[in-house]
């Protein structure tokens, strides 16, 4: 069991650098179709569809009802990543929502295992 929860913390870690790839992609100068054929914008693309074969291997032992919540975690690290590369905001109401998500999952997570 333990390499599907593996498989699932890979599948939240490779989104979570595609997002990450994907904004730096956006904040670029230039237009649209410029911002899409960015090496990082390409390369971020491709982490999603890593990430989605990822959470298809875990989604073979974890009920999605608990695997699909988990992937919340990575909400917080964007919001944390956003705010220390990209200087986006980072008050008390977001920091009050990362918490009831971490609670969240650690529930969620500590129910099925």
């Amino acid at each position: 069991m333990t390499i599907y929860w593996v498989a699932l913390a890979a599948a939240i870690c490779t989104s979570l650098g595609g997002q990450v790839l994907l904004k730096a992609g956006a904040v670029a100068e230039g237009h649209f179709i410029a911002q899409l054929l960015r090496p990082s914008t390409i390369i971020g693309l491709g982490a999603y569809g890593g990430a989605a074969l990822l959470y298809i291997v875990a989604l073979r032992k974890i009920p999605m009802s608990v695997a699909l919540p988990c992937t919340a975690a990575s909400y917080v690290a964007v919001a944390l990543i956003g705010h220390f590369m990209f200087g986006e905001q980072l008050g008390a109401q977001k920091m009050a929502a990362i918490g009831l998500i971490c609670g969240g999952v650690v529930l969620l997570a500590s129910a099925h295992g």
